[in-house]
């Protein structure tokens, strides 16, 4: 690849993502959220209580990113934590029906946004975006061992729920 082609990739990536950010945040903040929170109630709903760690894990954020996240829905009453019965170091985090309430709201604004970012594009290219995106997420995951020359043939792309990288508002 040339570096005309490099470049045009890497800034309409770059572009994407910091657009999509500053248009989830815009939607997000009349619900009383930051990007990144979202997430943490959309895995929640999605999958039911689990340990602060896992729930970590799930998101594709440091443990301090989502211990920060849980405090504060937390003390905004959308979320519970309490201590794993078979480890009293862990905590267990799950939705309170104020939180499961916001999650739909959530889910409703999510759709919204996925439809006005794929305005446009064909039924087939919207199918197949998912996939793609997974890809190149795992292309780049620095969590994951390099591979020569910057490949990784044959890698396994990240699952949905791993769809946030640290480095979210908390």
């Amino acid at each position: 690849m040339d570096f005309e082609q490099a470049d045009a990739l890497n800034q309409a990536i770059r572009l994407l993502s910091l657009r999509h950010r500053a248009r989830a945040a815009a939607l997000l903040d009349p619900l009383g959220l930051h990007p990144g929170q979202e997430a943490l109630l959309l895995e929640l709903a999605r999958t039911g209580p689990m340990i602060q760690a896992q729930l970590s894990e799930a998101l594709g954020c440091e443990p301090p990113s989502v211990t920060l996240m849980t405090r504060k829905l937390e003390a905004n009453g959308h979320i519970r934590r309490k201590p794993a019965p078979s480890d009293r170091r862990a905590s267990i985090v799950e939705l309170t029906d104020s939180g499961k309430a916001l999650a739909d709201q959530v889910k409703q604004l999510w759709c919204a946004l996925a439809e006005e970012t794929v305005t446009g594009l064909s039924a087939e290219t919207v199918a197949e975006l998912p996939a793609i995106l997974n890809t190149l997420t795992g292309n780049v995951d620095t969590r994951r061992p390099s591979h020569p020359h910057g490949r990784r043939h044959g890698a396994v792309a990240p699952s949905r729920r791993a769809g946030h990288v640290d480095g979210v508002d908390r």
